[in-house]
């Protein structure tokens, strides 16, 4: 049986605390979410270093739910997502189309939450990461990463918005999307084709990613990046010491 207030304890959020539906809130919990649950592609590429293989992923509620908070892993887009409902939030699920990827149709699935006005939540994102929820049509302040975030209308025939971000300069597109509302069997496809494709993106070196307050830290089979605003430090390491990072940044279990 899937636990709201287990899932909000996996994010770090104590549920006596959650009782408004409201922008504090939302930005909390999408806040709490992006800096605990990792975004990972262990369930597709399995153990970089053994014999095991990916155990794949199943776009079943259940499925998603002891894996992430029973089993305190993480995911990509398609897997997270589903406590803001169960919270009392309207939610939507959409599709979106990553513009830098391999377009294939709904190869992102981001929220439309509707409170005072519609409000774009994303919590499946590599870098750079959305944090709090963005008013659609509206731009943000830069974020405790420097990234500054806008909404637009999409000049695509196949889309309503763009999402755009910046840290200095130009703005650049990070996805397009509509807001025709979808269920999650939708972007079935999609994930099947993304898991198992090998020009896909994700059956390639196995990547674990973490938003933190003012950055992100990542975790390649060879090398282990913090990120926080301009700096970077990116040191190399060996299969003990992925293990132990694994386990000490994003609290999973090595394979």
């Amino acid at each position: 049986m899937m636990n709201p207030e287990r899932y909000l304890s996996r994010i770090g959020v104590s549920p006596e605390t959650v009782s408004e539906v409201d922008l504090t809130t939302l930005e909390r919990l999408q806040r709490a979410h992006v800096t605990t649950v990792p975004f990972e592609t262990l369930s597709i590429t399995g153990d970089p270093f053994g014999e095991r293989d990916g155990e794949g992923v199943v776009l079943s509620l259940p499925a998603l739910y002891e894996k992430i908070v029973v089993g305190e892993r993480g995911g990509f887009c398609f897997e997270l997502g589903w406590l803001l409902a169960d919270r009392g939030f309207d939610v939507t699920r959409l599709a979106a189309r990553v513009v830098s990827a391999i377009e294939v149709p709904a190869n992102h699935h981001p929220l439309l939450v509707t409170l005072d006005r519609p409000y774009l939540v994303d919590v499946g994102m590599g870098p750079p990461m959305l944090r709090r929820p963005l008013a659609l049509g509206d731009r943000a302040d830069p974020d405790g990463a420097g990234v500054e975030w806008r909404t637009v209308e999409s000049d695509r025939p196949d889309a309503e918005f763009c999402l755009q971000y910046r840290t200095s300069g130009e703005w650049t597109d990070r996805y397009v999307f509509d807001t025709t509302p979808r269920d999650l069997r939708y972007f079935e496809a999609t994930c099947d084709y993304l898991q198992h494709a090998p020009e896909s993106g994700f059956t390639g070196d196995t990547v674990v990613l973490r938003a933190t307050e003012t950055g992100f830290v990542k975790l390649d089979p060879d090398a282990f990046t913090r990120v926080s605003g301009d700096d970077t430090d990116e040191r190399s390491i060996d299969p003990d010491a992925y293990a132990r990072l694994l386990r000490t940044e994003f609290g999973i279990d090595p394979p």
